[in-house]
């Protein structure tokens, strides 16, 4: 459990060392922030999720798909999101947050819009590709933001409230699939999975626009609409506190910069655990509802009713787990205990031949798998706090690289004429949580104590400097008196 926990029972929401100043702080940014994160991933997760309700609502038929189209089309968009990555290694501090994520936003709604015209297979992919180049940032962008005001110690919470968004997001596809499919099919002469298009993106631009204008960017960049001068400098002290870097400043060069990175072990290390986690999931390839068209005793808008239990408990495993992960027992603990989840129900299906409910447990425990997303990207953040430009290229690098990973290792296991007993999917889930949580216990958990320890040092290091010129100025009779603060280290385990 992270140190400025330690002591506090579960139910204390603040850390016994917050003022009442950094408590009424710690509300304004949450109300701040958290809200807009959630609506803003719920709308993304809608855009990028409805594709495979569109699939088994009459995309399928009527652009005449026979193959692994449906695999492919998330392919296209993986990529699409891993080269729309590259830019913000070094934009996030460039710009203020309160106009680049809502920007993306506005983008990746046009395209989804766009989507309702489609004619063809190419065109398609097109729309595809341009989506995940727009949705790229957003989720890394997100934990930068969290991370640029937040504590170690209250990362976890509030990245698990954002994550509901995703849940939400696609819960809410297969609710609007399910309603235009009933309601909307052959109005103005449109199918009801095209109506989806259309629905989908008159939600995601209104969004965009407020977020210009609620969100309140960075302390180094701040959007001042709703923050004094007075909530900054505290934001600051107690992120300084922690010897987090608030002044997002180019310390090096570009190229010196990238290689001093390139030189560090940890980035790979960091990114490794997190290739584990992508590749550890299964619910972005539809295999719930190809399931349960496969019963062939639902109809359509029953499907996609059906679909959405699975990410409904999801909300459940993301809440409890980063709640606990912060309250209870610690990043290591949250990881270990939504992987262990993951890998009995990837058993399960792998097995396949088990008794129909041991299909629907498994099916509505695969969102146990991304419940520890905001544990991870949160603890990432917390080590690599000391540098904010480190931190973007990092936290950006570590997540495109990972979610790249799932553009090849999706096709090789989980090719849609397999559906929906994917043997090779639900196995290679199934090993990767294994290795996931093996990782944690015996690599991260260890780098990160490594981390604090070499902060506590670099810290002590700096108060033995002071207090020698401190001494050499009371000496020489120029020193009244001079006080030296130092903080202990934030160590989450």
């Amino acid at each position: 459990m992270h140190s400025k926990r330690q002591g506090r029972a579960w139910y204390h929401w603040y850390a016994a060392s917050d003022t009442h100043e950094e408590r009424k702080l710690i509300l304004k940014l949450d109300l701040l922030i958290i809200p807009y994160a959630v609506i803003a991933y719920w709308i993304k997760y809608i855009d990028q999720s409805n594709i495979t309700n569109a699939y088994v609502s009459g995309l399928k038929e009527d652009l005449g798909f026979k193959s692994n189209q449906l695999v492919n089309l998330n392919a296209m968009y993986v990529t699409g999101a891993v080269i729309g990555q590259l830019p913000f290694t070094f934009i996030f501090p460039m710009f203020p947050m309160n106009y680049t994520i809502p920007s993306l936003e506005l983008g990746w709604g046009i395209f989804t819009l766009l989507q309702y015209r489609a004619q063809s297979y190419g065109e398609l992919m097109a729309y595809r590709f341009f989506v995940g180049i727009f949705e790229a940032a957003f989720f890394p962008g997100v934990h930068y933001v969290l991370g640029s005001w937040y504590r170690g110690d209250e990362l976890g919470r509030r990245g698990g409230v954002f994550y509901v968004g995703q849940m939400l997001g696609t819960l809410t596809a297969g609710l609007i699939q399910s309603g235009t499919s009933a309601n909307l099919d052959g109005v103005r002469g449109l199918a009801g999975w095209r109506w989806m298009f259309i629905i989908s993106a008159l939600m995601t631009i209104p969004v965009a626009i407020a977020g210009v204008f609620v969100w309140p960017g960075t302390p180094a960049k701040p959007n001042k609409l709703f923050l004094s001068d007075a909530e900054l400098d505290l934001a600051v002290k107690r992120l300084k506190d922690v010897k987090s870097d608030t002044e997002e400043k180019v310390k090096l060069g570009r190229l010196q910069l990238l290689k001093k990175i390139a030189t560090e072990r940890r980035v790979y290390l960091l990114t490794f655990w997190d290739i584990l986690f992508w590749n550890a999931g299964s619910t972005s390839y539809g295999g719930y509802l190809l399931w349960l068209k496969s019963l062939k005793r639902f109809s359509t808008a029953k499907v996609n009713q059906l679909g959405t239990t699975a990410p409904a408990l999801g909300i459940f495993y993301v809440l409890f787990v980063n709640f606990s992960s912060d309250l209870l027992w610690g990043p290591s603990g949250a990881i270990a205990f939504a992987h262990v989840w993951n890998f009995t129900a990837m058993v399960i299906l792998a097995i396949w031949d088990v008794p129909e409910a041991a299909k629907w447990f498994a099916f509505n425990s695969t969102y146990t798998q991304v419940a520890m997303s905001s544990v991870l990207y949160g603890w990432a953040n917390d080590i690599l706090r000391h540098d904010a430009t480190e931190r973007s290229i990092i936290l950006t690098f570590m997540n495109l690289f990972a979610q790249s990973t799932t553009a090849w290792t999706g096709v090789l296991t989980f090719p849609t004429v397999e559906g929906p007993r994917f043997l090779k999917g639900w196995t290679f889930c199934a090993v990767n949580s294994f290795l996931l949580i093996l990782f944690t216990y015996v690599v991260i958990g260890p780098l990160a104590r490594k981390q604090e320890r070499k902060l506590e040092s670099e810290t002590s290091s700096i108060d033995n400097i002071a207090e020698a010129q401190d001494g050499s100025a009371h000496d020489s009779g120029l020193v009244k008196d001079t006080k030296v603060i130092t903080t202990p280290a934030q160590v989450p385990v």
